[in-house]
């Protein structure tokens, strides 16, 4: 991976809350980078690559889909290598609900995320 490229021309798509922070995300030529900040240490923090395609993927996937879980989305793409971990799927999850894609569903108590997605236009 080019590291030039992946940060040249990077756009703000927005912010997604997750159950325990929030993550922001931009948009490069192919790949989109997510961003979230440390709660303990001042000026720190964690980035996660996520391909376009994959987003693709999983938006196409579940357009209209309830109650999806990170595990929902592991197991409809790691066949593809599209969603090859847990943290590639939640990942994908964040970028879609910055996008406007999806929302978190938050009648659901616990630890995991249930995300509903919304149903795409013709």
């Amino acid at each position: 991976m080019n590291v030039k490229s992946l940060v040249q021309g990077l756009s703000y798509v927005g912010k997604a809350d997750g159950k325990r922070q929030t993550y922001y995300v931009f948009r490069g030529k192919d790949y989109f980078l997510v961003l979230s900040f440390s709660k303990t240490k001042r000026h720190a923090g964690n980035f996660n690559v996520v391909e376009a395609t994959a987003v693709e993927y999983v938006r196409s996937r579940f357009a209209g889909a309830k109650a999806v879980t990170v595990n929902d989305v592991v197991a409809k793409g790691k066949r593809t290598r599209h969603v090859p971990s847990p943290l590639a799927a939640l990942n994908i999850l964040y970028v879609l609900a910055a996008m406007g894609e999806l929302a978190v569903d938050a009648r659901r108590a616990g630890p995991k995320l249930y995300v509903n997605f919304k149903r795409r236009r013709a």
